[in-house]
């Protein structure tokens, strides 16, 4: 604290939750531990994309000063980024950096968050927020620096919460908003431009299978607009060989486990009636099979159905990896999607013992997306055994059907975001909201909950 005195009110900071696992300084020194080995080849394997970012920097200083204040002010009460951006400004300039370099440092710092929460808890898959982040990020400097410090700031927090998951959507938004910023601000991609783009990439890759243009076209029958929007190119041609592969001549209930490592996960596709049942169910499935939800994307179809994409970890945090645990996901879900309509999946797994002595507080908070047509739900609650398919039991007695969910744990505390809608398709009003909040907390609130 002598030579940096802020720095000298951080050490032996306890963190009072179960996702931080160092005290503040000690994190603070992990992350810059971390730059440096993107920094030394020898560690080249560890993270290829951020070793190669890092080595090609002209003023790695940057990245190192960023992540030495990024917490440098928690505990001082007010807003730890901000205050932090201040202190990290000051010091560079007294220390004869350039006016813009102290200004690149202050604003990683004030933005050292916004990489993680855009990836975790928006839906990446949508353009307009690709658009929004690029507009905050700038620049390709800023997103390079931002990009690295995000990952290791997230590896340095705690062991357990680093995964292929969380590597591999921080890394596909930073390749989308590479993709925005090359193109211009000024210059966002349209709608018809990206629905063609979207086809052409996936009859690419479909190419490759012994699928006809027929085939792909009666499968493609199917899909929205909207649907092509908010799918990759793989995802697509994934969807397609399963509904070309089904040979049925109207849809069911059809489950695919894709074999191979999906982002760091497991991705369930789940092709079932646009209800409120699929949702409470699959997730029950999951939390009574101990898998870890990480993504929840649900896309309207043609014919009032629609396409479930879950990612799924194991409580290791990779993907599933034995075909006979695959085989029994496989059964038990078409089992809840086809017999079970009338009740919910029963989760019988005890919380952990240290989520049970820590409560979270229940939260529900709502605004509108109104471009989209849809409302936005934010959940906050502790986590626990069977919290999403509560969740799906409430919105499924209250009518309302879900678009998009992005699922975050953070330690013992869930804080997830549904993009939601009333049946017939438009948003919750005021008072709809306000019965939702009311129902979901008294029914997250319940004794054993």
């Amino acid at each position: 604290g002598l030579y940096i005195p802020s720095f000298g009110r951080i050490v032996g900071r306890m963190q009072y939750d179960l996702f931080h696992a160092y005290t503040v300084d000690e994190h603070t020194l992990f992350v810059v531990s971390n730059l440096r080995r993107f920094a030394l080849s020898r560690f080249d394997e560890e993270f290829p994309r951020c070793s190669q970012i890092m080595q090609a920097f002209d003023k790695p200083e940057i990245a190192y000063l960023a992540g030495l204040f990024h917490d440098i002010a928690k505990g001082r009460g007010g807003d730890h980024s901000e205050l932090g951006a201040v202190d990290a400004e000051a010091f560079c300039l007294e220390h004869g950096m350039s006016r813009y370099d102290a200004r690149l440092v202050a604003w990683l710092v004030r933005n050292h968050l916004t990489l993680s929460l855009t990836a975790q808890k928006k839906d990446i898959g949508d353009p307009e927020v690709i658009r929004e982040f690029a507009a905050i990020v700038g620049d390709q400097t800023h997103l390079e620096y931002l990009y690295l410090l995000t990952v290791a700031d997230v590896r340095a927090t705690n062991p357990e919460l680093w995964n292929s998951w969380r590597e591999q959507l921080f890394e596909g938004l930073y390749s989308l908003t590479r993709q925005a910023l090359r193109r211009g601000l000024e210059n966002p991609i349209d709608k018809e431009e990206l629905l063609l783009q979207r086809r052409e990439d996936a009859r690419f890759l479909l190419a490759q299978t012994k699928l006809g243009d027929a085939a792909i076209d009666a499968a493609w029958s199917n899909f929205t607009d909207e649907y092509f929007i908010r799918c990759r190119p793989d995802e697509i041609a994934s969807h397609t060989r399963l509904f070309a592969e089904s040979q049925v001549d109207r849809p069911q209930v059809m489950v695919d486990l894709m074999r191979q490592a999906y982002h760091g996960g497991t991705a369930v596709f789940l092709f079932s009636p646009q209800d409120y049942y699929s949702f409470a169910a699959a997730t029950g499935v999951f939390d009574e099979l101990g898998l870890n939800i990480a993504d929840a994307r649900i896309v309207p179809l043609h014919n009032n159905w629609s396409l479930a994409t879950f990612v799924v970890l194991e409580q290791t945090g990779g993907p599933i990896a034995d075909p006979l645990r695959l085989e029994q996901i496989k059964s038990r879900l078409i089992h809840a999607l086809t017999t079970l309509a009338d009740a919910p999946v029963q989760v019988s797994r005890r919380a952990p013992r240290q989520v049970r002595m820590f409560p979270t507080e229940t939260i529900v908070a709502f605004s509108q997306d109104s471009k989209n047509g849809r409302t936005v739900m934010e959940l906050v609650a502790g986590d626990r055994p069977g919290l999403l398919s509560e969740v799906g039991q409430v919105l499924r007695a209250n009518e309302i059907t879900i678009q998009t969910a992005k699922i975050l744990t953070i330690g013992a505390r869930a804080e997830d975001v549904f993009y939601i809608m009333h049946e017939d398709g438009r948003p919750l009003d005021a008072a709809e909201c306000e019965r939702l909040e009311q129902a979901l907390t008294e029914a997250l609130s319940q004794p054993g909950n």
